[in-house]
């Protein structure tokens, strides 16, 4: 588990605004490592945060971004791993305000992104 920012950016809600963002963005150089996208929003996980700040500055449409500290956690891939990490920060009372995952290329592991309530709670809870 580790914390990372993600940059959350503001979409219109209409066809080709995602693809735009990921065109421009690769224009830019800036690998995506994982994305969530939510109705109006998108949440990026970039490996060079600075470089991607800059150029979503530069653009208009993307200019009312913000960042968030946010859970990159690792979880074995088998059933009830996932339901043992969420039930944990739950019974603790830290609520998770979204999360979004893959499934490894080997398939072994899944990593999930979630947003919680008390970020540092929950790095205690999932570290014991």
């Amino acid at each position: 588990m580790e914390r990372i920012t993600e940059i959350f950016v503001l979409l219109d809600n209409k066809p080709s605004t995602l693809g735009d963002l990921c065109t421009y963005l690769a224009e830019e150089e800036i690998n995506v490592e994982a994305i969530g996208v939510f109705h109006d929003t998108a949440k990026l996980y970039v490996k060079n945060l600075n470089k991607a700040v800059k150029a979503l500055t530069k653009r208009e449409e993307y200019a009312s971004h913000e960042l968030r500290d946010v859970l990159l956690v690792d979880l074995e891939n088998k059933p009830g791993a996932l339901a043992e990490m969420t039930s944990k920060l739950g019974d603790e009372g830290i609520n998770i305000e979204y999360c979004y995952g893959t499934l490894s290329r080997k398939g072994n592991a899944i990593s999930v992104i979630l947003d919680v309530s008390n970020i540092d709670r929950a790095e205690q809870v999932l570290k014991s």
